[in-house]
């Protein structure tokens, strides 16, 4: 099958000679979650907006369930929505009307079963009369995401969709993530967060300076390049590492009574069992062994480190 959305080596440069993007490529499959993950200026915002045509590329090519974004302008944005990262939304207008209004723009006939429908899923139904200036921040980028979707677009784009907002209303934004993925919806989301990412991406985007890193498969990804590392609570300090252990790179927290040993946990041999036996036979006394793995925030550090 086909995907929904196909990037080829998209590439935007400004008369400066200032590359926001360089030459990214990307297949993105009906029904899946992306997260775009990268700072602030990693030009995140840019290939959003060079998707949904509000930026022209200088180069390269983007298809919308076949449809090329320049050629074919209007079909391919008919199929797109788009979540600004800025809430902007006329104030005394009623939250329903906004919905009918974003319709409107897309040539689609009022349709009050398809407003309500929209409303009640994204729990503004009683708020339907009000207007959008009497809402909270979180109410108010709730309609965003209702206008976004007022027009039955097959993808839906989230520009940092919880960026300044509390721990709370994110978490609620995630629920909703949820709740259009299980209604089909592809949706892309581009964040500085890397709990969002790893809460509710199926694969997961690295931007840093224009180049797409990598896209990995988010479970792929931390089993490839996320390390673990072993734990080893001794019963007694120690006020430095014995010889016999220097071979494994251990490192001795400050109190002496831990040491830490990280390695590759995809490889065949770790070590582990080598390593117990040698801290044994060097006299140290083991009081409990355990494991972490990297998360995703320590992945993408090291990924976009300068």
């Amino acid at each position: 099958m086909a995907p929904i959305l196909s990037i080829r080596d998209l590439r935007k440069s400004y008369g400066d000679g200032a590359e926001a993007l360089k030459g990214i490529s990307l297949d993105i499959e009906e029904g899946e979650v992306i997260a775009l993950l990268g700072r602030n200026g990693a030009g995140k915002t840019t290939l959003i907006s060079t998707i949904c045509g509000l930026v022209r590329a200088s180069s390269g090519s983007v298809t919308v369930n076949g449809f090329d974004i320049v050629d074919d302008y209007r079909k391919a944005r008919a199929l797109i929505g788009l979540v600004p990262q800025e809430i902007m939304l006329e104030s005394f207008q009623k939250v329903k009307d906004a919905l009918h209004h974003s319709r409107g723009l897309f040539n689609k006939p009022r349709d009050p079963a398809i407003v309500e429908t929209l409303l009640k899923k994204l729990s503004l139904w009683d708020k339907r009369d009000a207007q959008n200036m009497t809402l909270s921040g979180g109410m108010r980028r709730r309609v965003m995401i209702g206008k976004a979707l007022s027009h039955q677009p097959r993808i839906l784009f989230l520009d940092e969709p919880t960026a300044g907002v509390d721990v709370e209303l994110r978490k609620e934004m995630w629920d909703i993530v949820s709740e259009l993925k299980a209604d089909g919806v592809t949706i892309i989301l581009t964040t500085h967060y890397i709990e969002e990412a790893e809460a509710i991406a199926e694969r997961v985007g690295v931007i840093n300076g224009g180049e797409l890193l990598l896209v990995e498969d988010k479970a792929t990804l931390m089993r490839k390049m996320g390390s673990k590392t072993l734990r080893i609570d001794l019963q007694d300090a120690i006020t430095a590492i014995p010889d016999a252990l220097t071979a494994y790179d251990l490192k001795l927290e400050p109190g002496g009574e831990t040491l830490f040993y990280t390695y590759d946990s995809t490889e065949k041999r770790t070590g582990i069992t080598r390593l117990l036996a040698d801290v044994n036979d060097s006299g140290l006394r083991i009081r409990d062994v355990a494991t972490s793995q990297s998360s995703l925030e320590d992945i993408f550090v090291n990924m976009v480190r300068d």
